[in-house]
């Protein structure tokens, strides 16, 4: 692989795979000997990738999630091993212990990519699935980035992850031509995993490896038809439904003929989605009544937001978090005036709610008159109501409301030694020297 070829992700020649299996639930020794066994029948000689099914391991054995945490590293070992026998990168997901953006321990259902020299990288999976209380075991991973590789920069998704364009679109933008699935997909829905799988590939012009789970677990049989899809959305393996390994050339001047015409990956406008972010109470109730019916859990927290510092920045981060939706209630000047004094606000409330609106946390941004939200709340009954610092949930403003309609009120610690009160008087402190 040339130096140019490392920095920009570009694809070396090489053969690209997965070894799909029946995963056996709880059952670390079964899996890692099928594993084994189909390595052995493929015999793959290097460069090249091969990818496994999700949780591979062990399977969604929630019971046992934390114990199969800690024994990852030890199959994390295990691939270096076959890495290196064989020369070539395996891919798969495992559980993983970690700690979430706010410093707490978490499991993470998590895409390996594992070479001859160790891990290369890892990615989280995004998009957990509730009807398997994915959401309840797990915690959902953020901002994937592709992995660098010895083959070029390697983009990566975990089953349900699948469904969501904009994971490998973003991924493909940053240099990605060569995307790997690791999967549990039910084979009730067989049809839209080898369709999705076929449309990513198209819409980011690069390769796609997706690698699914066969055979059953309790009234769950898995779909297997694990695909290696080209640029142009050509099938150039598919498994059966039963247990199968592949292994084919990828070629990257076929990524280079699907972009030579024309490329979707290069276009990126900014399209100024902040102007349409600030609304009134009624269009805010407009769009809450569709994101409800879209099932949508809306967030909801304010506050005067004068001098916008990372203490506010990390706070609303983790607001976010909490549902699919931010809605920032903002002081108006005559509020703020009201609570803080006549020399407040430094920014009036146009440019306060610009400023907000511009973050990718906040969706939505609406000022309130009154000195409480809690009329604003009322109306609009977030399923999640957010207030920062040390505040007793009794104590904080619609809690009542919120709870009594079915929602849940957070108390968010805020960042120490910032605040918009502190930033102003050692500016007037710097001032004054």
């Amino acid at each position: 692989m040339t130096i140019e070829a490392i920095y920009t992700g570009e694809l070396s020649p090489c053969r690209g795979g997965f070894l799909q299996f029946d995963v056996q639930l709880g059952d670390l020794e079964a899996n890692l000997s099928a594993l084994r066994r189909g390595l052995a029948a493929l015999n793959p000689a290097g460069p090249g990738l091969l990818v496994l099914p999700e949780l591979w391991g062990a399977g969604f054995d929630y019971p046992n999630m934390a114990q199969h945490c800690s024994r990852t590293p030890e199959l994390l070992g295990a691939l270096q091993a076959e890495a290196d026998r064989y020369n070539i990168l395996l891919a798969g997901s495992l559980p993983e212990h970690g700690d979430d953006p706010e410093g707490y321990r978490r499991i993470f259902n998590t895409l390996f990519i594992v070479g001859p020299t160790g891990v290369l990288g890892q990615i989280r999976k995004q998009q957990l699935f509730a009807p398997m209380d994915e959401d309840r075991h797990f915690t959902a991973g953020d901002n994937p980035q592709p992995v660098a590789t010895s083959l070029g920069l390697v983009a990566g998704q975990v089953c349900f992850d699948l469904r969501f364009p904009d994971l490998s679109r973003s991924q493909a933008a940053q240099g990605a031509q060569l995307m790997v699935v690791s999967g549990q997909w039910p084979a009730a829905r067989r049809e839209h995993w080898r369709v999705l799988l076929k449309a990513r590939a198209i819409e980011n012009q690069m390769f796609v490896i997706g690698c699914n789970r066969c055979g059953e677990t309790g009234d769950t049989e898995f779909g297997g038809h694990s695909l290696i899809v080209a640029p142009d959305g050509t099938v150039l393996a598919e498994a059966g439904a039963g247990e199968e390994a592949k292994l084919v050339a990828l070629d990257p001047a076929l990524v280079a003929k699907s972009r030579r015409l024309f490329t979707v990956v290069a276009h990126s406008p900014y399209r100024y989605p902040d102007r349409d972010k600030i609304v009134t109470l009624d269009e805010l109730l407009a769009s809450r009544a569709v994101y409800r019916r879209l099932g949508r859990r809306l967030v909801y927290t304010n506050g005067c937001f004068d001098i916008l510092h990372r203490g506010h920045v990390t706070y609303l981060e983790a607001a976010r978090r909490l549902g699919d939706c931010l809605v920032v209630g903002l002081n108006s000047d005559a509020s703020v005036r009201r609570l803080k004094g006549p020399s407040r606000p430094l920014n009036d409330e146009d440019s306060r709610a610009r400023v907000l609106a511009a973050l990718g946390c906040v969706d939505f941004v609406v000022l309130f008159e009154e000195d409480t939200p809690q009329e604003l709340i009322g109306a609009l009954l977030p399923e999640v109501l957010v207030k920062g610092g040390d505040w007793p949930v009794a104590k904080i403003v619609g809690a009542p409301e919120v709870l009594a309609a079915g929602g849940e009120v957070y108390s968010i610690p805020l960042v120490e030694n910032f605040s918009t009160t502190g930033l102003i008087a050692r500016i007037a402190g710097q001032g004054e020297g």
